[in-house]
C-alpha cells in the first residue's frame, strides 16, 4: 500500500499561495511602474531561470519545428503578453482580492469556449457547475447587488472589471493552445519558449513605455514584488504544478487551484488592508463550488 504524497500535496499548497500572493506583489507594482515594463520584468527573472531549469533537467530545449514555432509564438501572446497586460491593469484599477475571485472563473470560461469551438460535450453536472460559478461571480462583481447591477450595469463593473475578465479569456485561450496545439514538447520546452515569445513582445511594448517611467518608483517593495512574480508566481509555480499533474493527475492537482482565491483574500486583507466583503465570501464560496463541480 502507497503512502500519500504528503509532500506533492504540500508543494500543491504552496504553489496556490504563491499565486494567490502574486496579485498581492502584483497590486503593488502596478499602481509604481508601466504595465508592460513591470511584465517584462517578471518574464526577465523568469526566462533566465526557466532556461537554467531546461538545461539541468532536459539538457537545453528541443529546436522547434514550423508548427511549434506558431504554437509557442500563440502561447506567449496570449498567456504571456495580453494576459499579463490585462493582469497590471486590472489589479491598479481594482483590488487585489477582487481579482483573484475572477481568476478562478478560468476553468469555468476554458470549459465554455472548449464547447463553443472544439463541440466538447458538458452533462449536466458541468453546465449546473457553471451556472452555480457565474452566479457567484456576478455576486462578486455587483458587491451583492444584483437588482442595482441589472439597472444600471456600468456601475457594478468597470474598467478593472473588464481587464481582469479579458486576463482570464486570454489564459483560457493559453490553456486550449496548450491541450491542441503542442505536441512532441515537454512542459518546461513548452513554457520556456512560450515565455521567450511572450518576454520579446511586452520588451517591444515597454521601450515606448520607458519614458513613463519615474525611477524613484523602482524602491525595494516594487523589486522585491517583481522578483517574487518572477521566482515563485511563475517558475517554482509551474515546476511544482506540473510535478503534481505527474504524481496525482491533472484532476486532483487542479482542485488546489480553488485555493487560490482563498489565499489571495486573505493576503489582501492582511496586507494591504482591503475590506472582505460578505459578497466576496458568498460569491467565492459559489464560485469554487461551481468550479469543483465543473471539474468533475
Amino acid at each position: 500500500m502507497h503512502k500519500p504524497p504528503l509532500l506533492t500535496y504540500f508543494k500543491l499548497i504552496c504553489v496556490a499561495l504563491f499565486w494567490g500572493g502574486t496579485f498581492i506583489a502584483g497590486h503593488i507594482v502596478a499602481k509604481e511602474i508601466p504595465h508592460m515594463i513591470a511584465a517584462a520584468g517578471r518574464f526577465l527573472v523568469a526566462c533566465v531561470l526557466l532556461l537554467l531549469l531546461a538545461w539541468r533537467m532536459e539538457g537545453g530545449l528541443p529546436k522547434l519545428n514550423r508548427q511549434q514555432i506558431h504554437a509557442t509564438f500563440a502561447l506567449g501572446a496570449t498567456g504571456i503578453f495580453l494576459y499579463n497586460i490585462c493582469f497590471f491593469a486590472a489589479l491598479e484599477r481594482m483590488p487585489a482580492g477582487r481579482s483573484a475571485l475572477f481568476v478562478a472563473l478560468n476553468p469555468i470560461v476554458t470549459a465554455l469556449v472548449m464547447a463553443m469551438l472544439f463541440n466538447e460535450k458538458l452533462g449536466f453536472k458541468k453546465w449546473l457547475g457553471i451556472a452555480i460559478a457565474f452566479v457567484g461571480a456576478a455576486i462578486v462583481i455587483t458587491r451583492g447587488d444584483l437588482l442595482g447591477a441589472a439597472a444600471d450595469i456600468s456601475h457594478s463593473i468597470g474598467t478593472g472589471e473588464l481587464f481582469m475578465f479579458s486576463a482570464v479569456c486570454a489564459w483560457a485561450a493559453y490553456t486550449i493552445l496548450g491541450r491542441h496545439a503542442l505536441k512532441g514538447l515537454s512542459p518546461i520546452a513548452a513554457t520556456t519558449y512560450a515565455s521567450l515569445w511572450g518576454l520579446l513582445l511586452l520588451s517591444l511594448g515597454a521601450v515606448f513605455q520607458l519614458p513613463q517611467l519615474d525611477r524613484s518608483h523602482l524602491s525595494m517593495p516594487v523589486l522585491a514584488s517583481i522578483a517574487y512574480l518572477g521566482v515563485f508566481g511563475t517558475v517554482i509555480g509551474f515546476v511544482w504544478y506540473y510535478e503534481g499533474v505527474k504524481k496525482i493527475g491533472p484532476a486532483r492537482t487542479a482542485v488546489f487551484n480553488n485555493l487560490v482565491p482563498v489565499f489571495g483574500i486573505s493576503f489582501s486583507a492582511l496586507l494591504l488592508g482591503e475590506p472582505i466583503l460578505t459578497s466576496m465570501v458568498i460569491g467565492g464560496l459559489l464560485v469554487i463550488t461551481g468550479v469543483s463541480l465543473t471539474n468533475r
